[in-house]
Parts: C-alpha cells; structure tokens; sequence
C-alpha cells in the first residue's frame, strides 16, 4: 500500500485509516459529520497526494491535451484551470480531471484509481507528438484547506502567496526559500479554499505546522478525512468517479453538458453529438428522502412499484439535517418535484426529485 508524506501526521493525529485506491488514507480524525460541519462553519486540511499530478510539456503537449479533453484547452491563459472529462471514442468516462496552465507546462490533475489508466491513455496519443510526461504523484504533496475561514488563515500561514489575489479555478506557481510549489484556488467541498502542491517533504512539514500551530489550538482548523471530503461534494452536488461517473456513463448523462464543448474534435465527440441531437435515456438527479435511513450507492429507485433507476450516492446531510441522493432515472421522471420511492431492503421510501446543488455556500 503506498503511503502518502503526510502519514506519520496521521498516525500521530489519531486518524483511523483505510486503503483508498491503493493508498492509505485518513477516512476520519473524530467523527465524519464533526469534520463535515467543521469544513462548513471554519476550516479543514485534507490530504488529497492520492490524487495523479501529471505534468506534461513540449511543442504538442497542447494539442494533445485538447484533443483528450471535452473542454477547450488552447484558449486557456497561464495560470488558469478547468475542470473537464477525458472519455473513450464511445463516450463512456475514463477520468475527470483539472487542467492547469503553467508557464512552459500543463498539469493534470487525476482521481488516484485512474492515474495509471490515464497516464496510459496519455502515452497511447502521445505517440508521433512531442510530448514529455512527467508524472510526480509520489514526489510530491497535495494539500487542501477549504471552508470560510481559508482566506484569513492563509494571511498566517502562506505569507508568500496572496491567495485572495487568485481567482477561483486559477493558479499560481512559485518559488519560496527554494521551494517550488503551485497554489490552485479550488476544491472539492462546495467551499471556498485552494489546493496546494509542494515536494512531499515539505508539504508534511506545511501539513505539520498548520495543524500545531496557534490556529489549530484555538480551534480555527482542524484536519478531515475521506469521509466528510464525499459527505461534502455531495451536499454541493459533485460528483464522484466510481459512483456517478464511469466508462459507461457519457458525460451528457452524467448532467456535466457544460463541462463539454461539441464544437470541438476530442476523443468521443461524435458518439455525445449524437445523444445530444437524439435524447438521453437516463438522467442524473438529486433527490430528498423521506426519513432518516440513507440510501447507498446501487439502491434501487421506483415509480408506483416499478424499478426506474438506481442511487448513485446518498448520506444523511449534516447540513440540510436530511437524507439526500444523487441517482440515475429514465428520463421521463427526472423532472424537478417528481414523487419517486427508493426501495430500502423491500421497503419503498417517499423520495421527491430536486435541483442539483443540494446546498451552496453563501458568497
């Protein structure tokens, strides 16, 4: 099992750890809902060095990208990022990932269970191109910090970046003491916050130092696993490779028709022209759920008895103080206020269909 450079942090923090993807990670410190409301009202660090970091450069690298990728790349700006899908020729979901621009190179930033899909993929199309691939996932640390409390604690522990001068999904790459590092303002809560990658030694010495520091004893940030990292992309209506994307589920489908641009040539473009003029057969939506017992990943959801699709993700949201879903339904029942049922283990649940996000920030 790989070991990330925050571990012995984790270990010496108490955290109960997990294999996630190969990689042992921290599912919680004190409880999942703790953490999750801690996020909300204050401030949280995740390790998040699981995830690829795959730098690519050279004279094709951009074109290479923009053929990958189901969002534009070559009207990009330095120091700009996106979100964007890399799919199959049949549409199907091999990855999302975040593209950033940096001066002489890309970064791609990869879900941990896809990294050596990708690099492959990457190497495969890279063939005839000039294109270098360096992938530092395990040379380097990502950390993020996210909540309303990110901005003023990063004035005392990032006195070298002015992280309120980069605009959200922007980057910033940088030198300090010797120390390269590349500060992106994003994440995965529904929160405001940036992600920050540094050399793995230095990153557990960053990691350290926050969580020891006068901050954390005065309760301004705490650090949060994997659990409340899923709890809070799902309240925020994010979704999550392996549950509501696939190889085979299609980025129109999965309701991420603006993260695709189909007037561009990438790899699968013409299968996802082809739904768009003709229709999808399924949706994804959000749904509320009567009661309190959660409805996991693969329940099935019905109409008067009948199945017409399945839960992709589900949790009691510490938030809304509800149970809330996203799932898959035929197209026909997908419309906002549809009465559904979720079947809990023979027993059908009131479930009503409402509009994605389920909670977001106020500005």
């Amino acid at each position: 099992m790989q070991l990330t450079p925050l571990n012995d942090l984790h270990v010496e923090l108490g955290a109960n750890l997990v294999d996630f993807a190969g990689w042992e990670m921290p599912i919680l410190y004190d409880s999942i809902i703790n953490e999750h409301r801690f996020t909300r009202q204050h401030a949280t660090l995740f390790d998040v060095s699981h995830m690829g970091r795959l730098f690519l450069s050279g004279p094709d690298a951009e074109a290479l990208l923009e053929r990958l990728n189901t969002r534009p790349i070559a009207d990009m700006k330095i120091g700009q990022c996106r979100y964007s899908h890399v799919c199959r020729e049949d549409g199907g979901i091999l990855d999302d990932v975040i593209v950033s621009r940096l001066h002489e190179r890309w970064l791609v930033v990869c879900n941990a269970s896809n990294r050596d899909k990708i690099v492959g993929w990457i190497r495969k199309h890279s063939e005839g191109r000039q294109v270098t691939l360096d992938d530092q996932t395990l040379t380097t640390a990502m950390i993020a910090i996210q909540g309303p409390d990110t901005l003023a604690l990063a004035k005392d522990y990032l006195t070298m970046i002015d992280l309120a001068g980069i605009k959200r999904y922007h980057c910033l790459e940088g030198s300090y003491l010797g120390i390269n590092y590349i500060c992106a303002r994003t994440g995965y809560t529904g929160e405001d916050g940036y992600e920050l990658i540094l050399p793995a030694a230095a990153g557990r010495m960053l990691a350290g130092s926050i969580l020891n520091a006068k901050g954390a004893l005065e309760g301004r940030i705490k650090p949060a696993g994997l659990g409340s990292r899923d709890t809070l992309r799902l309240e925020a209506g994010m979704p999550l490779y392996g549950h509501e994307l696939s190889e085979s589920v299609d980025s129109l489908t999965a309701g991420q028709a603006w993260a695709v641009d189909l007037n561009k040539d990438f790899i699968g473009a013409p299968v996802l022209r082809q739904l768009q003029e003709h229709g999808m057969a399924r949706q994804l939506v959000g749904l509320h759920i009567e009661g309190k017992r959660i409805a996991r990943q693969d329940t099935p959801v019905e109409k008067d008895g009948g199945k017409i699709g399945v839960v992709t993700s589900g949790t009691l949201s510490p938030t809304l103080d509800m149970v809330i879903a996203m799932a898959y339904v035929d197209k026909q029942f997908a419309a906002i206020d549809t009465p559904l049922q979720v079947n809990l283990r023979g027993q059908p649940i009131a479930a009503q269909v409402v509009r994605l996000p389920f909670y977001k920030r106020s500005k």
